[in-house]
């Protein structure tokens, strides 16, 4: 196979017009018995030296231009390094970022001074279920880079990234404790767990303070016996609530000790 760009054909071309070049001149070096040779080798001498000169300017031309193509793809120049102004991170808006994290920890503080809602969903309050544990971390991570000023731009990305992320554990580990509801709780205590759901929600309905009172009262109960065993306990935030909650139904006399 020939090299790129190679023509088969130049090299015998070249040879013929060399010997052409040789007749010519011998013609006219030794043609002198010979009137008509001298002039024969004249034309053949003249256009030998045309034919040459030709090819000359054209490996001229063909060698100018690989240099000219080589040297510029040699001196292409580099591409200038990045000023300091190119690396700057997007904007963020911090006020809404912190707005959205605060409405975030609004919903995760509902639901767990709710015990209701934390009956309904007990893994939502359990660590060692992966979502809920995965969200725990995500919230603390985002609370930690949360200020009360504005902090610098790369911080305030890393804060806009933590609450996103945060946001997005959320809503899985409360799909995830929606799909194991009781599921997780051994069949005996499942029992006692609807029993104080069903007084919450009557407490809760109830227009008659001695009915809402006597609901509050069993529904603690319930939920005692469920920490006795071990099986589930409100948060202190959904204990405090209830206990408030048992204290409002309470004569007034009773509400001084």
């Amino acid at each position: 196979m020939g090299r790129p760009g190679h023509n088969p054909h130049r090299a015998p071309a070249r040879l013929l017009l060399l010997l052409a070049l040789l007749v010519g001149l011998l013609g006219v070096a030794f043609g002198g018995a010979i009137p008509a040779i001298p002039y024969v080798g004249g034309v053949v001498v003249v256009v030998g030296w045309c034919a040459w000169l030709c090819s000359a300017v054209a490996v001229l031309q063909r060698s100018g231009n690989r240099s000219t193509v080589q040297k510029g793809q040699l001196a292409q120049p580099a591409r200038p390094p990045l000023r300091p102004d190119q690396h700057r991170l997007p904007s963020v808006d911090w006020r809404a970022i912190r707005a959205r994290f605060a409405q975030l920890r609004t919903e995760y503080a509902q639901f767990e001074c709710d015990p209701l809602a934390v009956l309904r969903l007990p893994a939502l309050t359990d660590v060692t279920v992966a979502s809920t544990g995965r969200f725990v971390d995500a919230f603390a991570e985002a609370q930690a880079l949360d200020t009360d000023t504005e902090p610098p731009g790369a911080q305030c990305a890393r804060f806009a990234s933590a609450v996103d992320h945060a946001w997005r554990c959320w809503g899985a580990a409360r799909d995830a404790a929606e799909r194991i509801r009781l599921s997780g709780i051994p069949a005996e205590e499942r029992i006692i767990v609807r029993r104080a759901i069903k007084l919450l929600t009557m407490a809760r309905e109830s227009n008659h303070d001695t009915e809402r009172a006597a609901a509050y009262a069993k529904a603690r109960l319930e939920l005692a016996k469920l920490e006795r065993s071990g099986t589930l306990a409100l948060p202190p935030a959904a204990a405090a609530a209830l206990s408030a909650a048992i204290r409002g139904q309470l004569p007034a006399a009773r509400t001084q000790d």
